[in-house]
Formats: structure tokens, sequence, C-alpha cells
């Protein structure tokens, strides 16, 4: 049988304890896709052992944090079924418009990363321990996606897999990797949630850079959507389509789509609004489409498969 699989790959900071957050994230990926499908929701319901999370988090950070910090804020996020007009002004900001061109520039000009806001100078550094592979830790992390996928890929199972932020570039690496050192005959869909891998400060340190033509990229891709929130900082440059043009020039990907018009993370803490964070993503019905539009599809190819089998 040509089972399907969701993989999730975190972004950054430290999370709850493994099975905690895996269930946060399910409760919240279930409420994205049932907005956008009800029926089929229950149908993926059932099948929660196919869904996987890369916890690599206490792996990098040493530490996690009890969940119930965070379930009053998801709570209310899945009681609330879109962004209020305070949401979409506060994302549309004028603040959140000067980090954004000021993130723009800092990655044009390296420079400047120094004026940066202090969180903004934070995530970078953190971002470099994982280029950098201090202590072993990009390889480590990397390895833990590819232990998982392996087996998936050599019996050509269907993978959706979902990077959010941070975890969208150990994803793209760890298929660098799996397909231009190892060989492995499936390929995988790809989700990249609010990603910085428009990033010219990330693109060059990323697996492969610095090899010519098509071998710079993974080879084992089928289609790649990037979906980003209006708002969203660390999302700075939304063009994928065009970043990564080679990738379609190649014939290394069917398709590469870009999703970020229109879409809205209304997730809020005490804090307040965070238009990046994974919650707020899942529990979106665009996010929740895409999902279940995947699902459905890779249904459709699983009967095929058993028919001729």
């Amino acid at each position: 049988m040509n089972k399907k699989h969701i993989i999730f790959i975190p972004g950054m900071s430290p999370k709850p304890p493994a099975d905690q957050h895996r269930n946060l994230l399910w409760r919240t990926l279930l409420e994205g896709v049932r907005r956008a499908d009800p029926d089929l929701a229950t149908e993926i319901e059932k099948n929660k052992t196919r869904f996987h999370n890369v916890a690599w988090n206490y792996t990098y950070y040493k530490h996690s944090y009890d969940t119930a910090q965070d379930l009053p804020w998801i709570d209310a996020l899945l009681n609330k079924h879109g962004p209020t007009q305070d949401d979409i002004s506060e994302a549309g900001s004028f603040r959140i418009n000067i980090i954004r061109f000021m993130y723009s520039l800092a990655d044009l000009v390296p420079s400047l990363i120094r004026w940066l806001p202090d969180a903004a100078r934070n995530t970078i550094e953190e971002t470099n321990a994982y280029f950098e592979n201090r202590v072993n830790i990009g390889y480590e992390i990397r390895g833990m996606l590819k232990t998982l996928l392996r087996p998936m890929l050599d019996k050509n199972e269907s993978v959706l897999l979902i990077g959010h932020s941070l975890g969208s570039v150990i994803a793209y690496d760890a298929l660098w990797e799996l397909s231009r050192n190892e060989i492995h005959s499936g390929k995988v869909d790809f989700l990249s949630l609010g990603s910085p891998l428009g990033l010219k400060f990330i693109q060059n340190k990323l697996q492969g850079r610095q090899f010519p033509k098509g071998n710079r990229f993974p080879g084992n891709i089928k289609n790649w959507i990037n979906l980003s929130s209006v708002g969203d900082t660390t999302a700075v440059d939304k063009r994928f389509n065009i970043e990564f043009s080679d990738m379609l020039k190649y014939g290394l990907v069917e398709s590469i789509e870009d999703h970020s018009k229109g879409i809205y993370n209304f997730y809020r803490d005490d804090v307040g609004l965070d238009c990046h964070t994974s919650y707020g993503y899942l529990v979106n019905p665009a996010v929740g489409g895409i999902i279940a539009q995947w699902w459905q599809q890779n249904t459709l190819e699983t009967k095929k498969f058993e028919k001729k089998n």
C-alpha cells in the first residue's frame, strides 16, 4: 500500500516536549483542514499515526517549556475564525513595514545587521550556529529528518513535508543531502510556511550552494508551495518561483507556487499579534486547503497504485 505521511519541521526557539508539541500541531492542522474541507478533516483525523513532528528544538536549545503556557492562546485561536480588523491593521502597520524594510536592507548589506532590533540579531546568531554546524548541531538536526524520510523515499510513499521558518531551511538542506549524497527513488511535496529561504543571507549558506547548475538544488521535490502571511517579518522575500526558478529550468521540480496575498496569521498571545507562529499558519484555511488537496490527490494515486498491484 502506498501510504501517506505528513512531516512537520518546526522553526526556531524552544518548544514544548515532543509529544505535547505534536499534539498541539496536529490539533491546529486539523482545524485548518476542517475550515477548508470538513468532511476530509474527519478522514484525516483517523490517520494521526501518519503525522510526524521532527522535534529538533530540544537537541538545539537543551530545554523545553510546559504546554500550559500555549494552551489558552491556542484555544482562543481555534475559536477565532479569521483576522479581526485590528489584526489586519497591525499586520500591515508602519511599524511592521519598517522592520521588513530593515530586514531587506540588511540582507543586501550585511554590515547593517548590527542595527537590527535585538530579537532579529539573536535570530541571525542562532541561524548561523546551525549553518556553521557548531558542535555538530546542523548535521545532527538534519539527521533526525533524514532518518525518518529514508524508508519513505525508498518505498515511494507519499510525503508532504511542511517546513516552518528555519524548519524549511533544515528541510531543504536535508533534501539536498538525500538527493545528492545518497540514492533514493522517491520524491516529496514541499510546503514552506513563513520561510526565510528567499533571503540572500540564507541562500548563500545552503547545502549545494558551491555546485554549478542543477546540482546546486535538491532533486527530490515534486511540487513546492510557499505560503507566507501579511506582516511576517521572517518571510521577507516571498517570490520563490523567481528565487528558485533554476529548479524549474533544470526540470528538478514540477511546480513552484507562491501564496501570500491576503493571507493572515491571526495568532495572539500575551505579547500581542504574532504573524509568524506555526499554530497561526496551520489553523488558516489557506494552509488547510493545500493539505486537503494534497491528501485527496494522493488518496486517488494510492487507489490507482493498489488497483495496479
